[in-house]
């Protein structure tokens, strides 16, 4: 459902900014999918080589609710077995991610012959990610504004969606860079590597539930 608005401007801090926001921080800034591999990266590769995979996530997420506003949501709806496609293609996707950290090298920034995820990797990733799929939705639902400012609103959910994702996405891979401080043995740092791979692993289920 659409908020009713009648003019174009302004949006109101407290109906709309805020509870997007809050929306954003609840949903990207806690565990998933992403945010494990950020944590991971960040521990094998550092915080600044994690940094392509951090914005792509966000822009990975923004195309999605540009696509979800234009109308690709209600593909869903219409062709259900096209969103278990994305399932299965997103938890197969996860599985190898897992066994790619799981045998990933124990040097502190990560082997010669390794590379973090890209850019691209990122943000392709979003659209095998059922939890990007339930945050786009859901945002464009609740808060895109109906009538002549619809693609108005659109915007703003961008915005806001781009600043707060921003601190999160930066969060999580700091977060994983300093852990990867103290990963100064090889047998702590395959440790961690295990149950990194676990974690990934691990959120297959809630991709298939």
């Amino acid at each position: 459902m659409t908020i009713e608005h009648s003019s174009w401007l302004p949006f109101s801090l407290e109906t709309f900014y805020l509870p997007l926001a809050l929306f954003v921080l609840s949903t990207a800034g806690t565990p998933g999918p992403n945010n494990v591999i950020l944590t991971a990266t960040g521990a094998q590769f550092g915080y600044w080589r994690t940094l392509p995979a951090v914005y792509g996530i966000i822009l990975g997420m923004a195309s999605q609710i540009a696509l979800v506003a234009a109308g690709l949501g209600v593909l869903f709806q219409q062709w259900p077995l096209f969103h278990q496609m994305l399932k299965l293609a997103g938890a197969a996707y996860l599985i190898w991610l897992a066994w790619k950290i799981f045998t990933s090298g124990a040097m502190a920034e990560g082997a010669a012959d390794q590379q973090p995820i890209t850019l691209v990797q990122a943000a392709l990733f979003q659209y095998l990610n059922p939890k990007a799929w339930v945050m786009s939705l859901s945002m464009v639902s609740a808060f895109s504004v109906s009538g002549e400012a619809y693609w108005l609103s659109v915007v703003q959910i961008l915005l806001v969606a781009f600043v707060v994702m921003s601190f999160t996405q930066n969060a999580w891979a700091g977060f994983g860079s300093t852990i990867g401080r103290f990963l100064t043995h090889e047998k702590s740092r395959l440790q961690f590597n295990s149950v990194m791979a676990l974690l990934t692993a691990g959120s297959v289920y809630f991709v298939l539930v």
